[in-house]
Order: structure tokens, then C-alpha cells, then sequence
């Protein structure tokens, strides 16, 4: 029989920690345990706080100073480091309104090159202060109203001596004498050299944005239009006797003007097409253009078809101005040929050292 335990008996013991084994959880503990596991599981992986990015913008304070006195004009603060050179113009002009952009030339050192407007201005910064050397360029104008004003003039001078108003011609003699038709084609030749031009001035050339002096416009007008009126007078006066050669004289040369006008427009073309597409790395080519292929022999075919075209007009009319006003081109163009040659010699030097400038053969 089995003995019946008194009540009063110690039980034996049923704590498993005696024995070494795990505590047993409640079922509140293990239910508190499961929410929190789900709860994490939930969340995902438990990333760090971001630390916080404190941006700083370092803005420069850009100093003015004459040039000529060295006394401070103004301080041009908060300019931004993306900010270039004609950001800083625009904001000099609204604290000094009566020198507009195009009007001022900065300079980092007195003596220094004028600085383009596209250069940043933390490309010149050494410390947070800028100091620039202001010079006042005087009254600008465009590059456009520049070549429009300067070739509009030739245009409408000549046509007005052609027409042979009776305040510069005398009626009578007008009417009596027989105009030759070389004066019909001069007339045509000269009104198609610079109808070209305003063409290409408009649709062909792409100019920057600077501006030029107003100086200079005048000087350009006083020269073409001074040069033109006396060109105009003597080819449309009623004295006015033709080529020695006669016709053969005028045909040729009038063959060779429109030839030299033809090349002096395709290449304008070519190298109006070679700056659009951005193709800068290397020399313009010939095309299959054959008034292209001068430029096998000159850096510069463009002033080598305009002096052509003015020696042309001077055989094709055999007047004295004409020849004087081509003798004065031909110089300027072959020094503006020597330059150009200069700087295409340091940007292409073995596709250009052994071409000439504007002359053929001429090395």
C-alpha cells in the first residue's frame, strides 16, 4: 500500500535551477518576448543616425579700384564662387549705373590683360577678398551693328553717285555723254561685294558676345565711306573714259571678281561650320568645293579672295582710287593674315608650318 504523505511533509523540490537547468518563463514573460522579437523583425535592420551635413557656401568679396588713381570705387560682396567675371560687371553696374557691363574693363593686375567675362571668379581667388583694376572702355556697340553700319554705308553712297544726283554731277553733261557699260557693271560688282558682306553678317558669321569701342566704328565708316565716295565719283562722272584694253580688259577682270567672291563666301561658310559644330581641335580642311582647296596653300584664303576681289575691281574700272583703296586692303589684310597665321601656328603647328599666311608660294 501506499503510504499517504502527511500534509505537514516538505515537498520535493521542482526548481529546475537546482539541477542546472533554465528558468521556465511565465506566460506574460513569453508573451512580451514574442511582440518584441516581431517587432524588431518588423523594423528591418537597425541603421545608425545620419549625421547631419552642415553646408557652408564661402562667398568672395570682390574690391574695385581705378586703375589710374588706385582709390577704391566700391566692394562687391556675397559674390557666389560659380559667379564669373560678367556677374561681377552686372552687380557693379547696380552700385555704379553709369558704367554699364560692356563699358568696363577689369584687369587682376594693372598692367595686365583685360579679363574675358566667361573666367570664374574663383579661378582668380588666392583668399576670400578679390581686388580688380576697373578701366572705363568707354561707349561700346555690338560686333553686329559694328559690320552692319560699317558696310551699309559703301552700299547706298555709291548708289546715290550712280543715280548722278544733280548736286554733284552737272545735268547737262550728264545727259549728253554715254555712260560705258563698264559703269553698269562696277556698279553691280560694288553692290554685290557688300550686299555679301551684310548677308553674311547677318546669317553666316557668328560673332561673340563683346562689344568694340565707338571710336573704332567711326574710324571703319570714315574709312569705307570716305573711300567709297571717292570711288563712286570718278566711276560714275560723266568724263569718265573706259579701260585701256577695252572690253577683253573688262570681261576677264570682271570673270576674276566674281570668282573671288565666290571663294570669299565659301569659305566664310567653311569656317562658320567648322565653329558650329564645335570642331576646333583641328585645321579646316578642303572640301569638295574647289574654291576650298586655297586652303592647301594659305592659313588665311578668306584675305586672300577679298584682296582679289579689290585688285579685280581696280583692272576691271582702271581708276586711280580704286587702285589706291585695293593697295591699302591688300596691307591691312596681310596683317590681319600674319596674326591669325601666328595663332593658328600655335594651335596647329604641323598642318599649318608650311602654308603660307594670304599669298600662295609666299612662305
Amino acid at each position: 500500500m501506499l503510504k499517504r504523505q502527511s500534509p505537514g511533509a516538505a515537498e520535493p523540490s521542482r526548481d529546475p535551477a537546482a539541477h542546472g537547468a533554465a528558468l521556465p518563463m511565465s506566460h506574460n514573460d513569453s508573451r512580451s518576448f514574442f511582440n518584441l522579437s516581431q517587432l524588431v523583425l518588423s523594423a528591418g535592420q537597425i541603421k545608425p543616425s545620419p549625421a547631419l551635413k552642415h553646408s557652408k557656401i564661402t562667398y568672395f568679396e570682390v574690391e574695385i579700384v581705378d586703375v589710374q588713381s588706385k582709390k577704391q570705387i566700391c566692394i562687391v560682396d556675397k559674390v557666389p564662387p560659380a559667379s564669373t567675371v560678367l556677374d561681377v560687371k552686372h552687380k557693379f553696374h547696380k552700385a555704379c549705373p553709369q558704367w554699364y557691363p560692356s563699358r568696363v574693363g577689369l584687369q587682376l593686375e594693372r598692367n595686365g590683360p583685360f579679363l574675358k567675362d566667361s573666367i570664374s571668379i574663383q579661378s582668380l581667388a588666392v583668399s576670400s577678398i578679390i581686388t580688380l583694376y576697373f578701366t572705363d572702355l568707354g561707349q561700346q556697340v555690338g560686333w553686329t551693328t559694328f559690320f552692319l553700319t560699317e558696310y551699309t554705308g559703301p552700299l547706298l553712297i555709291y548708289l546715290l553717285f550712280y543715280i548722278r544726283l544733280s548736286t554733284i554731277y552737272d545735268q547737262v553733261e550728264s545727259r549728253k555723254n554715254f555712260r560705258h557699260p563698264v559703269v553698269h557693271l562696277a556698279c553691280f560688282c560694288h553692290c554685290l561685294h557688300y550686299i555679301r558682306h551684310l548677308l553674311e553678317t547677318l546669317f553666316v558669321h557668328k560673332f561673340s558676345e563683346g562689344h568694340t569701342p565707338l571710336k573704332n566704328m567711326i574710324k571703319g565708316c570714315a574709312f569705307y565711306w570716305g573711300f567709297t565716295s571717292w570711288i563712286a565719283y570718278y566711276i560714275n562722272h560723266p568724263r569718265y573714259t573706259p579701260p585701256s584694253f577695252g572690253h577683253k580688259q573688262v570681261s576677264y577682270a570682271a570673270l576674276a571678281f566674281l570668282m573671288c567672291e565666290a571663294g570669299n563666301h565659301f569659305i566664310n561658310v567653311a569656317l562658320a561650320h567648322q565653329t558650329n559644330s564645335g570642331n576646333r581641335t583641328c585645321f579646316p580642311s578642303p572640301t569638295y568645293n574647289p574654291f576650298t582647296w586655297l586652303f592647301l596653300l594659305v592659313s588665311c584664303p578668306n584675305y586672300t579672295y577679298e584682296a582679289g576681289s579689290w585688285i579685280s575691281f581696280t583692272v576691271m574700272t582702271q581708276t586711280l582710287p580704286v587702285g589706291i583703296f585695293a593697295f591699302l586692303m591688300v596691307i591691312q589684310m596681310s596683317l590681319w593674315a600674319q596674326k591669325k597665321h601666328k595663332l593658328y601656328l600655335k594651335r596647329f603647328y604641323p598642318e599649318v608650318r608650311r602654308k603660307a599666311a594670304m599669298i600662295p608660294i609666299i612662305f
